[in-house]
């Protein structure tokens, strides 16, 4: 039985691999832009110029760039049995429901998302290892 814990966030993800008592780890770079908007006032004078924002444009962006991560991380998990999604803030509940919307096959396999913080590789190997013995 191949089990897969995916650790990932906005900046690269970490895909764990147990399969016939071996792990193996992939590292996945996510190549997500950060974006500073600037916008506001040029000048400090009472109607000196303005910069428009285009939130929209940056946003769209944005997702394109989480659709391509997303895309090579369901390339390297789609042969598992058993897949665990772990990582900080909200970027493995994106990945779910990306999961959910887009790849109904691989989204059943999914028998956990929980929320961690980061770690070294060895952090996650152990995890991963801890939850499989655990849940399975």
């Amino acid at each position: 039985m191949k089990k897969i814990g995916v650790w990932l966030d906005k900046d690269n993800a970490f895909i764990v691999t147990l399969e016939n008592r071996k792990e193996s780890i992939r590292y996945i770079p996510s190549n997500i832009e950060h974006y500073r908007i600037h916008g506001g006032s040029g000048t400090r004078l009472k109607g000196g110029p303005q910069d428009v924002v285009q939130d929209s444009r940056y946003l769209e962006r944005q997702n394109h760039q989480f659709n391509v991560y997303f895309k090579e991380i369901v390339s390297y998990i789609k042969h598992g049995d058993v897949l665990a999604l772990f990582g900080p803030a909200g970027t493995n509940e994106r990945f779910k429901k990306t999961l959910e919307q887009l790849y109904p096959m691989i989204n059943s396999k999914v028998v956990a998302v929980k929320k961690v913080d980061s770690m070294t590789e060895n952090q996650m190997k152990a995890l991963v290892r801890d939850f499989f013995n655990k849940e399975l």
